[in-house]
Order: C-alpha cells, then sequence, then structure tokens
C-alpha cells in the first residue's frame, strides 16, 4: 500500500467535496472516478471541476495540456462497482449521515482487497465505528479535505486504534502526492480542526445574534486582527449552516454544551439559509 505507486481512484460522492477531491486525485496523475447516485449531481460537480480548471488556465497557474490531461483522467459513473473496479484507493465522500457511510464501508469491505486504502473525509463522525463496519478495518483512515479542495493546502489524516502504519503512512503520502500538507490526528470527536474551527465558528454566532457587530466586521475582525484568511462567518456561509449544524449537534453530544448550537443557527437552518449554495446565509450571496 504505497502511494506513489497508486494509478486508480475513486471517489463517492460528487457533492462540494467530493468533486473537488476528484479534481485534485486526477490533476495528481491519478485515473479517477466519480460516483454518485444521481446523474445531476454527477453532471453539476463535474463541470464545477473544469470551471475550476479554466480558472487555473486563465491566472497561468496551469496551461490548457494540463487541464486538457485532468479531464481526460476523470470519469464519472452511478454504478458503484463499476466505480471502484480495480482502484487502488477510494475516498468516500457522502453526506454526514453515519448509518449510511458504515453501510458503504461494509460494501466496500466485502469488495475490495485488502490493500485498497479506505479513507472517509468525514469532518467529525467517528471514523472507529465507520472502520469497524469494513472488512480489514486496518486499512481505513479518514482523509479530511478542506473546501475548496483545490486550493486549500490542509490534510488531516484521522487514525483509528485499528488503523495500520502502512495506511497511516499511504494517506500521509497521498496527500503530499497531491499537493497538500498533512496532520496525523486520533480518532477524537471533531478530530483538531472541526474542534477549533467549530468552536470559533459558534462563538462568532453567539456575538452575531447578541448584536456585538455585523457579520462583515466580526469576519473583518479575524482577518486584520488574527490573520484568517476567511472569517468565522463568511467560511460558515461557503462550508454550509445546515453541515456546521450537525457538526456542532454532534460535538455537543460528545463534549458537552458548549459545542451546544446558538439559536440563530438553527433558525436559519430550518429557514432554509444555509450559506452560498442556497443563496443566503450570514452574508446575502444573490446580491
Amino acid at each position: 500500500m504505497q502511494a506513489n505507486s497508486m494509478n486508480t481512484a475513486a471517489v463517492l460522492g460528487a457533492g462540494t467535496m467530493g468533486h473537488g477531491i476528484a479534481h485534485v486525485l486526477a490533476q495528481a496523475g491519478l485515473t479517477t472516478r466519480l460516483f454518485d447516485v444521481a446523474q445531476a449531481a454527477l453532471d453539476k460537480g463535474l463541470a464545477s471541476v473544469r470551471s475550476n480548471l479554466d480558472k487555473g488556465v486563465e491566472k497561468q497557474k496551469l496551461t490548457v495540456a494540463e487541464r486538457d490531461a485532468t479531464l481526460a483522467r476523470l470519469s464519472t459513473t452511478t454504478d458503484l462497482g463499476a466505480a471502484i473496479r480495480g482502484v487502488d484507493v477510494v475516498i468516500e465522500a457522502v453526506p454526514e449521515r453515519l448509518e449510511l457511510k458504515t453501510k458503504l464501508f461494509g460494501e466496500l469491505g466485502s469488495a475490495l482487497g485488502a490493500n485498497v486504502l479506505l479513507a472517509t473525509n468525514t469532518s467529525s463522525l467517528p471514523i472507529t465505528r465507520i472502520a469497524a463496519a469494513a472488512a480489514h478495518p486496518e486499512r481505513v483512515v479518514g482523509m479530511h479535505f478542506f473546501n475548496p479542495v483545490h486550493l486549500m493546502k490542509l490534510v488531516e489524516v484521522v487514525k483509528t486504534p485499528s488503523s495500520s502504519a502502512d495506511a497511516v503512512r499511504a494517506a500521509v503520502e497521498l496527500s503530499v502526492r497531491l499537493g497538500k500538507e498533512p496532520i496525523v490526528v486520533q480518532d477524537a470527536p471533531g478530530f483538531a480542526s472541526s474542534r477549533l474551527g467549530i468552536a470559533i465558528g459558534l462563538e462568532a454566532m453567539r456575538m452575531f445574534e447578541a448584536g456585538v457587530a455585523s457579520a462583515e466586521d466580526i469576519d473583518k475582525a479575524m482577518v486584520l486582527g488574527y490573520g484568517f484568511p476567511m472569517g468565522p462567518l463568511k467560511l460558515t456561509d461557503l462550508v454550509g449552516l445546515d453541515v456546521r449544524l450537525s457538526i456542532a449537534e454532534h460535538l455537543a453530544r460528545e463534549l458537552g454544551n458548549r459545542f451546544e448550537p446558538p439559536q440563530v443557527l438553527r433558525d436559519k437552518v430550518a429557514k432554509g439559509e444555509l450559506g452560498k449554495k442556497s443563496g443566503r446565509g450570514f452574508y446575502d450571496w444573490k446580491a
């Protein structure tokens, strides 16, 4: 299980994270199959990859030939069996529901040989429980990418008590091959990044809710005062308020009331104000 000898990858889920992960795998030279149950999601994901590659050409960060080669290595399918046939690595990026991920890893574990690296992109769910559903749980790790995947440098490699040293090393080496900076963390609630990021984001929401300052000024405080590349409320809009609510609820159950979601987050999700993807969150994206 060596990253440099991996030739073929499957990414399961064509949403925001899935199509981004497929983008960087294909750009790094791997034949990549992007799977989703919905053809519309695949079409949208592939269109986003093309758009992001085109922007890279416009900014002279890659050549036309590199763009075309990346697209040639990337295919889409609604057939899970076809997606995973003969692959060296599978990265799962389906919706953040534990029962869905455990069912999927049960299917992957029975269909794929023990030397295939299985990774989940979950940002908060317990990977130990996901791995337990798969045959050979020692080859299961977390590979938590960040949005937008083709620009963000961090990959959080999460190891469970069952993860083999070979699987962890392969995930780290694959992250480097993709041009990322990996960190290795234990399978603990929220890992490192989600736990810290959610804590800051929830406090920013409480300040907004209490009228301490506008969303723009709260974000500006963190960007200009602390060097954040993006403020916590704008980041919440980019990630999705529904996603952040789900993570916060999970962390509140695991770690206590300090992660209890503020009412403003619950209210916005109930109204369908999910951030950039819905056109409104803490910011008006339609404008």
